[in-house]
């Protein structure tokens, strides 16, 4: 594969991941914001709380195999089916533990309705096994446009099953109707659309192989899956599930956006990074613009949201959401960062160096519980203080290793990003004041917005950021080739 071949299948599958997490994201976020008006805060606290089960059950179910076949530079049908048998053994061994300790989980939280939702729920462990390897496949061979189709499908049928149920009076079950359709949905579309089927074929050398990358993974990935839902487990305990679902829905509207764009772009710069992993200068340049493009577009967003974060609630989730703003605020400036962690973290995978990666996630998991144990007396606000402080630490932990592996040292990052965050510093200091002037909710909205957005373009094209102009570049190509193929196909058409 040419350079100008991969930079032209990057840009396309990074088009149809953006295509397929934007929309796919667009529909969930009306959708959940429609459930939101209709539900109340308990329902969705109850829902976080048999998520984080089933996550963590998710984790361990994947194994870290389906980024080890990503990783691996050459794999073939008994790898995918070793994986896959694998992973279906372990989903039957960890449903059965669900189930059966669903009761003692139900009364820890003093919550009978958790019972009958976690056994119902956790049979998404095995849509999950299906899903991995076939989204494996899909990112090997830059296929994300298979995945768009899939998603959106899922996305819009799940939409409706949910809103149907909770419209009709059916509470959280609205939601654990939400969930199982679009994984079911999800797991039927892959199933006819990407060209892969489990064989009759197992080998233990074959996974041996792959866990020796695999299991620092998925250690990595249960410390940090554990790590990030533990406060979710002390707050549905010690607090309510109301707070609860406050305190969720404040930091899903950041991670909406971080997932869409930060997401995509990261899903296919690691099979690109993986496939350059022995050429570290051209790893190094594309971590660096993976930084430097996120952050451009990443940052406007998240400190927008901080400004805006009152009437935007008002609007939409009404004035029974309010008490989730000062968390949304919160985890506008913690998810910022998320492009720092998120490029540093893949390119050290991408190299093969899970080792260093489990080491991070240790580090900085004993970090977390350090400050989460010191903000606990403080309440549920300098919990979510507590997740900041973390995540900015994190950019130090997370950059150190690249100053050895790359050569790119945490000084260079931030003064990559630095044109992009102080931008954004100002533009949304001068959009918070507005909601001040006492104008009605929709009315400061829309002007909030169009000045962010006007202030924000405008300086970065006074200041002639290289990311703008590297956004329009690829924009201003993408029509030029639109056009060109219309042009082509009239002229053929004519003929």
């Amino acid at each position: 594969m040419d350079d100008d071949l991969t930079k032209s299948k990057v840009l396309s599958s990074l088009l149809w991941k953006l295509l397929e997490r934007g929309g796919t994201q667009g529909i969930q976020f009306i959708v959940l914001i429609v459930l939101a008006r209709l539900l109340l805060p308990e329902d969705f606290g109850l829902l976080v709380l048999v998520t984080i089960f089933i996550t963590i059950a998710g984790v361990i179910v994947q194994s870290g195999f389906n980024i080890a076949l990503i990783q691996k530079k050459k794999v073939d049908e008994a790898d995918y089916s070793s994986v896959f048998y694998l992973n279906l053994f372990v989903a039957i061994i960890l449903y059965v533990v669900l189930f059966l300790t669903a009761p003692v989980i139900a009364s820890f939280f003093a919550e009978p309705q958790l019972l009958s939702v976690l056994r119902i729920l956790s049979l998404t462990l095995f849509f999950g096994v299906f899903n991995s390897i076939q989204q494996a496949v899909i990112a090997r061979n830059m296929q994300f446009k298979k995945l768009f189709f899939s998603s959106m499908g899922a996305v819009i049928i799940s939409g409706v099953v949910g809103m149907t149920m909770a419209y009709t009076g059916y509470g959280v079950w609205a939601l654990v109707g939400h969930q199982m359709t679009n994984q079911l949905i999800v797991t039927i579309i892959l199933w006819f659309t990407v060209n892969w089927r489990p064989k009759l074929t197992f080998s233990m050398e074959r996974l041996g192989s792959l866990f020796v990358f695999g299991w620092k993974l998925l250690a990595s990935s249960l410390i940090e899956t554990l790590n990030s839902n533990i406060r979710n487990l002390l707050i549905g305990k010690m607090f309510s599930p109301a707070l609860l679902g406050f305190y969720n829905r404040g930091e899903q509207f950041p991670s909406v956006i971080i997932n869409n764009i930060n997401g995509s772009i990261q899903s296919v710069m690691f099979p690109t990074l993986s496939f350059h992993q022995e050429n570290t200068e051209r790893v190094k340049v594309m971590v660096r613009r993976s930084i430097i493009m996120s952050s451009f577009v990443i940052f406007p967003m998240m400190f927008g949201l901080v400004a805006i974060a009152e009437p935007l609630v008002k609007i939409l989730l009404t004035e029974k959401w309010l008490p989730s703003v000062p968390f949304l605020q919160i985890f506008c400036i913690s998810y910022a960062l998320w492009p720092i962690h998120t490029a540093n973290l893949q390119a050290i995978n991408a190299l093969g160096r899970s080792d260093i990666f489990l080491k991070l996630e240790i580090v900085k998991t004993i970090l977390g519980l350090i400050i989460l144990a010191v903000s606990i007396p403080f309440g549920v606000h300098m919990m979510a203080l507590g997740v900041l402080g973390v995540g900015i630490l994190s950019t130090f932990i997370n950059a150190y290793p690249n100053l050895q592996l790359l050569n790119y040292s945490i000084q260079e990052q931030w003064r990559d990003i630095k044109p992009s965050l102080l931008t954004s510093l100002v533009m949304g200091a001068i959009v918070f004041p507005i909601h001040l002037i006492g104008l009605t909710d929709s009315v400061t909205l829309i002007i909030q917005i169009i000045v962010g957005v006007v202030l924000y373009v405008g300086l970065a094209k006074v200041f002639n950021f290289d990311a703008f102009n590297y956004l329009l570049s690829i924009i201003k190509g993408l029509f030029r080739r639109n056009t060109t193929t219309k042009i082509v196909v009239n002229e053929e058409a004519t003929e």
